[in-house]
């Protein structure tokens, strides 16, 4: 009797498990500074959707918002953040995002043209003792379930310089990878909303779904 009890527990256990996977969120990240967060609002809903059909995954179309000083970051093992404009971070926040990342949350930073003199002093404020790094077109990031030999995809022209990602590597763990001068988020937009070609687009949700597996894989460099 007190086995099949304990059975049904766990099958029980199980299927709330199942559950909540199904219900998965990508989240994106609110920042104060100034800054449009709120950046690209059909982005993530269309990076979600593109990883159930392409990765299989059973991720919400449904975005979760979360504060960067909120507790709440830790239910999310993939957060995206996006914006034109100034980050700033206090102290209590700074170390949140630390303990997030150090436990094997990933964060993805996708420059919407403005965002750029921000990232680094903001990143040195969460990890003093680490720098961000250029990865190499042999990185796995770039190697998931799509190939992009030449590294990150050119989605967004703004100053004619080629695409750069950069990662933050914290105890041989690629935790915060950073995609500049190339938009991916408006790449994952609805199309009518950029204007983007078709190739563009699946472009730029392949690398978005790459970031994902990646981040849910705990892949090391």
């Amino acid at each position: 009797m007190k086995r099949t009890k304990y059975i049904i527990t766990t099958l029980l256990l199980m299927l709330a498990f199942i559950a909540d996977a199904q219900q998965m969120k990508l989240a994106l990240l609110v920042y104060g500074g100034g800054g449009d967060w709120y950046a690209n609002p059909t982005a993530l809903k269309n990076l979600a959707n593109y990883c159930n059909q392409q990765l299989r995954t059973k991720l919400s179309a449904q975005e979760a918002q979360v504060e960067v000083g909120s507790p709440d970051i830790f239910n999310y093992p993939f957060v995206h953040m996006t914006g034109h404009g100034r980050w700033a971070l206090t102290d209590a926040e700074a170390q949140n995002l630390r303990k997030y990342l150090e436990s094997g949350g990933f964060l993805h930073i996708d420059d919407n043209y403005g965002l750029d003199p921000y990232v680094r002093p903001a990143l040195k404020q969460v990890f003093p003792e680490l720098t961000l790094v250029e990865l190499p077109f042999s990185h796995p990031v770039y190697h998931q379930a799509f190939d992009f030999s030449n590294g990150l995809p050119k989605i967004h022209e703004h100053d004619k310089k080629p695409p750069k990602g950069f990662g933050l590597i914290y105890k041989g763990r690629l935790v915060c990878f950073y995609s500049s001068e190339t938009d991916l988020g408006d790449g994952w937009e609805d199309p009518e909303v950029h204007h983007e070609s078709p190739q563009k687009h699946v472009e730029a949700l392949q690398m978005g779904a790459n970031l994902v597996q990646y981040a849910f894989n705990g892949t090391t460099p």
